[in-house]
Order: structure tokens, then sequence, then C-alpha cells
């Protein structure tokens, strides 16, 4: 066994992060593009105004106050007006994509190009019609669009008019919007993820609520965009049985610190609350038993329909996907030398590297996260973000030997064949995050680079917006060619 002929092997972007034109096309306002610049050091913050009237800036988005909205200040940058502007060279990046010899390409709708506000009673033609040229560019190539509905982004509307997720309503109007997209797209898309890392889901930016760190609201909003993706699971077979509709969950692999048990309860209590929720209401169709019972200790019940659980039974989904960038340590102990790494803040590993912004590297860990998720719950896998964010160089003769990159991702993909190989994991395919350079969704740099093609353009939106081949694009080039065979 190898990798099947028809492996989709490709590259995964966001609009929020890479298409820009904030505006055009009589695109809405989303959350994203409230959200600053910032780096490693400043985290990225958001303008509010307050009901009394007055602005100010801050950086936990789980702290916005009830009545408060974000605002634009126009005296700040905001990475996702422009971020390298995809809207604008979208020809020009599929011909690279298919210079590379992509099979899929992953990338996001913007659901403010579709319905501006949100709640509209009818679709943005204009927007409609972009993501129609962009996959017609795709088709012309042979390059399968895997299209993300929701990336980390919403309607600024709907978050100041209904509290986003908290209102059942939002659930309805995502459901307008799954139909308009299914509908206008039906012969031109064919793979589908609900939510980005929905278990990222969390604060004003994402869901749309504020005082998201209130246990109920974050739940019960939680509990609505998993409605919401069930029923777009739904609609779509409906509109086109031969659609396959996946979930999507950041996938970071956890080790215990010792052989204490209680460091293998801390292990499970993690587990379940960062991921295995999340993968087990998407593929069983139920809330299962530890989150009703952490429910319980928290005296929150749900507000719910009759007709909900038949809804989450029906809107399973058709295969998992999730991003793997590292693992991370699990440990009961107070004192432990804690480490970075995707979001999430956890226990130094002294059996791994780092990349240079603290993230584990953790090739087997992947291997480990492919057999763990099929052997629970025996559905076809993809793997649609996985890379390293590094600073890359442009050389006097305008060369870029990312070969960092190049040894991450080789390790990774071994690592890949194992599992289809030697374990028999079912995999669809593989789309390396950021696979143009985009603007970091954590840090908002543009430093952090992931891509096979750098773009010209600095952390403070500054440069030409050109595109340049890195070594990498060449290495990638004949790994696609080769079918996973030829890595060195």
């Amino acid at each position: 066994m190898s990798f099947p002929k028809n492996f989709l092997w490709g590259g995964a972007t966001a609009a929020n992060q890479y298409e820009g034109g904030y505006l055009d096309g009589n695109k809405g306002l989303a959350c994203s593009d409230t959200i600053t610049d910032g780096d490693a050091k400043t985290p990225r913050r958001i303008m509010i105004e307050l009901a009394n009237g007055e602005r100010k800036f801050i950086s936990r988005f789980e702290d916005v106050p009830a009545g408060a909205k974000a605002v634009i200040d126009e005296n700040t940058y905001y990475p996702s007006h422009v971020a390298t502007d995809f809207y604008h060279h979208y020809q020009e990046d599929i011909a690279l994509l298919a210079e590379m010899g992509f099979k899929t390409f992953r990338m996001s709708i913007n659901w403010t190009r579709i319905f501006p506000n949100g709640d509209d009673k009818e679709p943005n033609e204009d927007g409609l019609a972009f993501y129609d040229a962009v996959f017609d560019e795709c088709h012309k190539y042979g390059i399968e669009p895997l299209v993300t509905i929701a990336h980390f982004d919403m309607p600024l509307n709907l978050a100041i008019k209904y509290e986003g997720w908290l209102s059942r309503k939002t659930v309805t109007f995502f459901e307008n919007y799954c139909r308009a997209i299914f509908e206008r797209y039906r012969d031109k898309v064919k793979y589908w993820l609900t939510f980005n890392e929905i278990n990222f889901l969390r604060d004003y930016s994402t869901l749309g609520i504020t005082e998201a760190s209130n246990y109920a609201k974050q739940q019960q909003a939680i509990y609505h965009v998993l409605l919401a993706g069930a029923k777009a699971v739904i609609l779509g077979h409906q509109i086109n049985p031969e659609f396959k509709i996946g979930l999507m969950v950041a996938n970071i692999l956890f080790y215990p610190e010792t052989c204490n048990p209680q460091d293998s309860l801390k292990l499970q209590e993690v587990e379940r609350n960062f991921k295995d929720f999340y993968y087990d209401v998407q593929c069983r169709g139920f809330y299962p038993e530890y989150k009703l019972a952490e429910m319980k200790r928290h005296d929150f019940k749900l507000v719910t329909k009759t007709e909900d659980a038949v809804i989450l039974k029906e809107g399973t989904v058709d295969f998992i996907s999730f991003s793997y960038y590292n693992s991370a340590v699990v440990s009961t102990r107070e004192d432990a030398t804690k480490t970075g790494g995707n979001q999430l803040a956890a226990v130094k590993n002294p059996y791994l590297e780092e990349s240079e912004w603290g993230w584990p590297i953790d090739p087997t860990g992947l291997r480990l996260c492919l057999n763990r998720l099929y052997d629970k719950y025996r559905l076809p896998l993809m793997i649609v973000e996985n890379g390293l964010g590094a600073l890359d160089k442009i050389e006097e003769d305008g060369s870029i030997n990312d070969d960092y990159r190049i040894d991450y991702l080789r390790k990774h993909i071994v690592e890949m064949k194992k599992a289809v190989e030697e374990d028999g994991v079912e995999l669809l395919g593989y789309t390396p995050w950021g696979c143009i350079d985009l603007v970091s969704a954590g840090t908002g740099e543009m430093k952090k680079r992931y891509g096979f093609v750098y773009v010209n353009m600095d952390d403070k939106g500054n440069g030409t917006l050109k595109r340049l081949r890195k070594k990498s694009f060449y290495w990638y080039q004949q790994v696609i060619s080769s079918n996973g065979e030829n890595l060195d």
C-alpha cells in the first residue's frame, strides 16, 4: 500500500488571512476585520465601543463587556484588509499552485462576501461571482476546491445585533448562507468543511459573544455552532448527494508528563475538553455523557428544541479533517516548565525540538493522531493544516532556501506515509498550511511565514506583493509528481 492514485495533495489558506479586498465587491465587515496586527510579544487587539460611547483597545477578546461592540479605528493597521491580496491575485496564485501540481486547494469563503450583514434577505451577487471565478480558475488546472464555510470569522453585524452564536437566529442565518453557496456551487465544489478548528471558537472574534468567559454563554453558543454544522451536512446532502462534508478540529496530541495516574487523569480531562467532545458530537451525533456531567456540575442546562436531537444524529460528517502542528505535555505539577505552541500553554517536552515561535516539533505525533482518530471513528481522514512558521530570507541571487521547512514537512509526510502503508489508515489528502504566505492568525505577523511561495509584504502591510518561489516550492512539486515517493 502507498498513497492512492487520487490522493489529494495541495495546500491551505483562509480568507481573513489571505484574501484581502475587505470592502471590495460590496463585502460587509467581518469580526476578523476589527483585529489589529501584533507580534510574538504584543498581543493582537480589538477596539470596542462601550454603551456610553467610550472607545478603547482590549487584547483579551473574551473580556468584551455586555453592551459593547467592536469598531474600526481609522488610524490602526488591520492585516485582514489587504492580507496578501488573493482577491486581486487569484489567477496568478492558482497558476502557481497548478505549477506545483496541486490536486486540491483548501480555501474559505468569506461569509460577508455572500451576506454582507449576515441577516440579509438575498445574497450578494458580486461575492457569489467572485468565487465562481476562483472555482473556474481551479478547474481550469484540474484542481479540486476544498472549501471551508466558516474559518474563524462571522459577519460583525451578527455579533453586534444578535450577540453572534449565542442567538439561535444565527443558526438560521448560517443555514441561509450554506444554502446560497451549496446551490450556487453544487457542480463546482465537492469537498466542504463546516467550521475551521471548531474547538478554537471561544470569544468575541470567533463566536461573536460578549463576556465569552461566562460558561453558560460559551456552551450555549458552541451548541448552536454544532447544531448549525449538522444542519449544513443535512442541507448539503439534500442539494447534492455527491457532496462530501467534513468537520475540522485543531488536533494537538497530548502526552502525560509521567506515569503518575494523576497525570493520566489530567490528560483525559484535557483531551475531552479540548478536542474529543467536538469529534464525538459531529461523528456520533449526540452529546457524550462526560460533557453532560460537566454541564451538570456547572448547574447549566442547554436551551434546545425537541427536533435538535434528530438534527445532530442525522447531520454527522462524511469525513474528519484536522490541523496538526505540534504535540503538548500535560502535568499536574504546578512548577513544571511551560512552553508555547498553537495558542496553548503546555509543559515543555525535553525530547522534542521547538520552532522559532516555541512550538514543539513532533512528526511521530502525527502518526499517532491518525491512528487514534481512525481507530475511534472509522471515518476517512484528511490533514488540512500542517507546517512550519519561520523567518524566511531572500538571498542576493533572489533565492529563498527554506531547508528547515522542507525538513519539517518531509518528516511529517514520512509518518503520514507509515500510517497509510503500515497501519492501514484511510487518508484522503494533505494540504499544508499557508501554501502562499499569509498573515498569522495568532500574532498578526507576516514575518512568520509558512508558504512555498513568498509574498513581498512586511508586518505593517508595506511591500509590492510580488510572489517568489521558495526552494520548498520545487521540493513539494516533486513530492506531488511522485505521489509522495520522492521526498529527497
